[in-house]
């Protein structure tokens, strides 16, 4: 039987655009195509004559479920190994935190997700509709890794994102706005000596840049982070810096700041 196709205003291609930019070969692009199809097109269903029953398991709501439940097993894990004294209700708040909506919308964005997105014709949604559509499609691709590669592909696509957000994300949450300064304070009291930055590399076009640097305690490396800008990236590798010395109280700190 020929699945009923809704219409695709932005085109049939999307989907094995997107693929591409993520370097997943899909063994069915169906999965894809649908967790890229916003609620939207449902409009266009109904004009078409086409049932609603079958038309919803057409857009991405039943993958956005999926994605949202393994993206939270999978920061589970990743919490739970980082930190094996952490309570149950310490790595929930955790938890929360890593994958709150708007973490969801920047890794959207990073993928440049909304110019995939099937939307019904017309459709002009304002910067909060559209936060949350980026946040559902994010976790609906996310479903169909899941289902055309396995847990594992989806596993290890998020812990890329986790290992290079999470530190800052988690300080944020902790109440460390500002993990480059609180990091340069920490070690002022204690040694006297601030912290170095190194700017490790810089790739992509000037349009959208991506710098990798690291904080240096004297010879010792004590993180590294990535983001769109230096300056976000140096808060990035600071708040890793934040998580290292919470987690390794070893005398090679002091050893560092000596040299």
């Amino acid at each position: 039987m020929v699945s009923p196709k809704l219409p695709r205003p932005t085109g049939t291609d999307n989907a094995a655009r997107l693929a591409r930019a993520l370097h997943f070969r899909f063994r069915d692009i169906t999965l894809l195509r649908t967790a890229l199809t916003h609620r939207s097109t449902l409009h266009e269903a109904a004009s078409a004559g086409m049932g609603a029953v079958r038309t919803s398991t057409l857009t991405n709501e039943r993958l956005e479920f999926l994605g949202d439940a393994v993206l939270g097993a999978v920061a589970a894990e990743y919490l739970y190994l980082l930190d094996p004294g952490a309570d149950e209700g310490e790595l929930t708040r955790r938890r929360v935190a890593l994958v709150r909506a708007e973490t969801l919308v920047q890794w959207a964005r990073e993928i440049n997700l909304g110019s995939y997105l099937y939307l019904g014709l017309g459709e002009r949604p304002g910067p909060g509709s559209r936060d949350r559509m980026l946040a559902g499609g994010f976790e609906a691709v996310i479903g169909a890794i899941t289902l055309d590669r396995g847990f594992g592909a989806a596993r290890k696509f998020l812990l890329r994102l986790l290992e290079r957000d999470a530190p800052q994300i988690l300080a944020a949450a902790e109440g460390v706005a500002n993990p480059k300064g609180r990091l340069q304070e920490l070690l002022q009291d204690r040694f006297r000596k601030a912290p170095a930055y190194h700017t490790v590399s810089t790739d992509g076009p000037d349009h959208s840049r991506t710098f990798v640097v690291e904080v240096r305690f004297g010879d010792r490396v004590l993180g590294r982070g990535t983001g769109p800008s230096k300056r976000e990236a140096e808060q990035a590798a600071a708040a890793a810096g934040l998580a290292h010395l919470a987690a390794d109280e070893s005398p090679a700190l002091t050893a560092g700041a000596t040299n």
